[in-house]
């Protein structure tokens, strides 16, 4: 079992086996689901984030050249 420690301002490292088995680096997200008096920690999903890819959302930036310089967010 893995053991972490909570501070006094609620912080906590994860441990770098958890980190290494979520493939986490410092700036993911993360999901934290409570299952009665457990919690699920995973890596957050890719791509929630609905503004990324569809900059035809804002009709300012829907030009085809700032949809190109966008392209690879």
């Amino acid at each position: 079992m893995i053991h972490s420690r909570i501070t006094s301002k609620a912080q906590t490292t994860i441990p770098r086996a958890v980190r290494e088995a979520l493939g986490i680096a410092p700036g993911d997200d993360l999901v934290w689901e409570i299952d009665g008096d457990r919690v699920i920690l995973s890596r957050a999903p890719l791509g929630n984030d609905p503004f990324i890819g569809n900059l035809a959302a804002f009709s300012e930036w829907a030009s085809e050249a700032d949809c190109k310089a966008f392209a690879d967010l």
